[in-house]
Parts: structure tokens; C-alpha cells; sequence
């Protein structure tokens, strides 16, 4: 679990193909000196596990069902990633509660300075739209994000200073893609509420029985 707080930026020094996946390098010399192998490490938001270090980075492996679900598989030697340790109970949760779990890629479409904040402006999948409102979280890259305004296939938010100097996001380019995760308790409420509708239609297209329906029933044993 992370919160979508980044806390430094990473460099990818290999990202090799092998069989159904990806072997992940990434250089970041002062990020987690306490971690061990095993450990969980948000990458542009995709929870990965590191399974070895080398030279001030580390190692870890991406599978194909990741691959297709997030951008990773577009990360070239010489990029830089967003990185975050898992949460640990202790800790204030600043952001949000993140997986790590991404559920689509989306696209950055506009990138405008708006006093001292900077308007993103970014499409989604339907989706991902479906659990996004104004004023709740979202995760773009692994960062925690505001939301600040909805429309039908996409959604804006104003990043402050902060934000901007210790993620890539001030790297990315127009058009490029991004990793979205939907706020998780939306997820839970849209599944919840999805599963009664569906109980209430089914109800509406049975047939309705009456009392002679009742004691068949009741004398067939069922």
C-alpha cells in the first residue's frame, strides 16, 4: 500500500525483455538505504517487488499482465520514473490510499501555467471516469492528485510547485501516456452499488408468483 506521496525520482539504467516480461533497472542511490530484497516500491505507480540491488540501484521484474495494463513496457534506458516505498502503518498517510494496482493508461492532453500552479488537463477510459469526482484523489504516475474538474473523458487538476520538482511530471510530454489508479473506495462503492442495481433488475424481470407458487414450492421441498 502507498500513499502517492513520490519521494524521489528514479533512472532506469536497463529495462530488458525477457521471456513474458521485464527485467527493471533503476538508479536511485539515495532512495530506500533501509530497504531489502522483497520489498514492495511504487514505480510510476505500478507496485513492483525488488528482487535484487546493484551498483545504488535496483532490480525487479514487471510481468506481461503489468506490462499491458501500465506504461512500463514504453520505459527506455536514460528515463525517469516516479518512487515511493510502501506505507507503513505508522506513517501519516498524506495522499491517499494507493495500490499500486493500475486499472488503465491514460493520456496527458494539456499542460498550462495557471499562476503559481500548473493546470494538467488528462484523458481517461470510461472506465477509470466512472470512479472520478470533483475533489477526490486520484493516482497519475503514482502521484496523489486532486481533483479539481470532471468532464465526460477526462478530468483536470492544478499541481502545486512542489508536486512538479520532485516528480516527472514536468518531463512529460504532451500526448504521452500515464498510469491511472481510481481512488479505491470509489472502486469499492461503484462494485457495491453496481451489484444492487443488478439485484433490482433481475427482481423487475422475474416472474411474479403468487400463493399457489408459494405452497408448491413449499410441499416440493425447495
Amino acid at each position: 500500500m502507498f500513499t502517492g506521496l513520490v519521494e524521489c525520482e528514479g533512472v532506469i539504467t536497463r529495462a530488458e525483455r525477457v521471456s513474458g516480461g521485464m527485467r527493471l533497472e533503476v538508479y536511485a542511490p539515495e532512495f530506500g538505504r533501509d530497504m531489502a530484497i522483497g520489498d514492495s516500491i511504487a514505480v510510476d505507480g505500478v507496485c513492483l517487488t525488488v528482487v535484487k540491488f546493484i551498483r545504488g540501484a535496483f532490480l525487479a521484474d514487471v510481468s506481461g499482465e503489468t506490462l499491458d495494463r501500465s506504461t512500463l513496457g514504453t520505459l527506455r534506458q536514460g528515463g525517469k520514473v516516479n518512487l515511493e516505498r510502501a506505507l507503513r502503518l505508522s506513517d501519516r498517510l498524506g495522499g491517499h490510499l494507493v495500490s499500486g494496482h493500475v486499472d488503465a493508461i491514460g493520456t496527458l492532453q494539456l499542460r498550462q501555467p495557471a499562476g503559481k500552479f500548473t493546470v494538467y488537463q488528462f484523458g481517461a477510459p470510461s472506465s477509470v471516469m466512472e470512479c472520478v469526482v470533483e475533489k477526490g484523489s486520484i493516482a497519475v504516475d503514482g502521484i496523489s492528485l486532486t481533483v479539481a474538474k470532471v468532464a465526460d473523458e477526462g478530468f483536470t487538476c492544478a499541481v502545486i510547485p512542489q508536486t512538479e520538482a520532485t516528480t516527472t511530471l514536468k518531463d512529460k510530454a504532451v500526448g504521452s501516456g500515464v498510469n491511472l489508479e481510481a481512488d479505491m473506495l470509489a472502486k469499492y462503492v461503484k462494485r457495491f452499488v453496481d451489484g444492487y442495481i443488478g439485484a433490482d433488475r433481475d427482481a423487475e424481470r422475474a416472474p411474479r408468483r403468487g400463493l399457489g407458487d408459494l405452497l408448491r414450492e413449499f410441499s416440493d421441498g425447495r
